[in-house]
């Protein structure tokens, strides 16, 4: 199933859902309209709870996203992080370089 992006802003906060699978095929046109949904301050939450599958080239664009806002000096964190996804995020040391909510349960 191919990614898809849902955003709602409130005060300070961006929150940008994502959804499907985070793959070579979804990770350019995902990463573009991330990008351009990063504000200039403030917060980003990104709520990974739709997503299904994240590649090599789906962490890709999750760093360029972090890198783009940490730049800007705004805060990502992510939420909602499913297993499939919590265990490669993990093992590739991702979520060191994020502020996290929650963990999936065992």
């Amino acid at each position: 199933m191919p990614s898809q992006v849902d955003l709602v802003e409130t005060v300070g906060t961006t929150v940008i859902a994502i959804t499907g699978e985070l793959d070579s095929s979804s990770s350019t046109p995902l990463r573009d309209r991330l990008m351009a949904l990063i504000p200039d301050s403030g917060q980003v939450r990104l709520d990974l709870s739709g997503l299904t599958y994240i590649s090599s080239a789906g962490l890709r664009t999750l760093l360029l996203v972090y890198r783009r806002a940490t730049s800007r000096g705004t805060q990502v964190t992510l939420t909602g992080i499913q297993d499939e996804v919590w265990f490669v995020m993990s093992a590739t040391g991702f979520l060191n370089l994020f502020d996290v909510e929650g963990k999936p349960e065992p």
